[in-house]
């Protein structure tokens, strides 16, 4: 059993457009073995409700064991709902989806420091739950300072962090790439590997494109990862 939590710098960055592209390119190259995707505690409308109009008549699983309506924050919502936070129902459901399957991609929601409960952010359960995780950091000006902060609280929190993915979230240029996210400077500051660019996709929702993309990253890293 093998998992990878994806986890972001902030929020809208690229998790579900590099979660997707991975289990396109797990269903059209590796369908022999078996995929879940989940995703960790969702809030509003959005990531359950693609990833089932995309893969939901394919045979990977796809389940969000805690879903609020209110589209903020878990512990705002939780809040506003007058309802709990059971953190060891989501975690029990992430054991199963586990034992279950051969690769599991867990979506994290917002980024490392977003909190998930009044006490836990992001980054505390990648850490306690001991996941492999991936950071995903959009190609913009402030990218470099943003990927160093999130990279020192994964380490402060004992994360597992296996590499860096850049995301253009909109179309930009080679040059604005090199200068806004250079990958040798974000090396050296972080000592974390880039594993890959996503470009900008016009349709996010195009299974072939994705899968394509998934392929030119360094996915013997991604699909090498194992638990501590």
């Amino acid at each position: 059993m093998k998992t990878l939590l994806i986890a972001g710098t902030d929020t809208e960055v690229g998790k579900t457009v590099l979660t997707t592209a991975l289990a396109a390119y797990w269903q059209t190259y590796s369908s022999h073995k078996s995929l879940g995707i989940m995703k960790l505690i969702q809030t509003g409308i959005g990531d359950k409700e693609h990833y089932q109009q995309l893969f939901g008549d394919s045979a990977i699983d796809i389940i969000t064991p805690l879903c609020f309506q209110t589209p903020v924050a878990p512990p705002i919502a939780a809040e506003r709902e007058e309802r709990n936070i059971p953190l060891d129902e989501v975690w029990r459901a992430l054991s199963s989806l586990q034992q279950a399957k051969d690769f599991v991609l867990v979506e994290a929601m917002g980024g490392l420091g977003s909190p998930v409960t009044w006490e836990l952010t992001v980054a505390d359960l990648a850490g306690e739950w001991r996941l492999p995780t991936v950071l995903v950091v959009p190609v913009k000006l402030g990218a470099i300072a943003q990927t160093v902060a999130n990279v020192a609280l994964a380490r402060q929190k004992k994360v597992n962090l296996k590499g860096i993915i850049l995301s253009c979230s909109h179309p930009i240029s080679e040059q604005e790439i090199a200068d806004f996210a250079p990958i040798n400077l974000i090396e050296s500051l972080t000592q974390i590997p880039i594993l890959g660019t996503l470009p900008y996709l016009q349709n996010p929702q195009d299974l072939h494109k994705l899968a394509q993309v998934a392929s030119n990253l360094d996915l013997e890293s991604f699909l090498s990862m194992n638990n501590y």
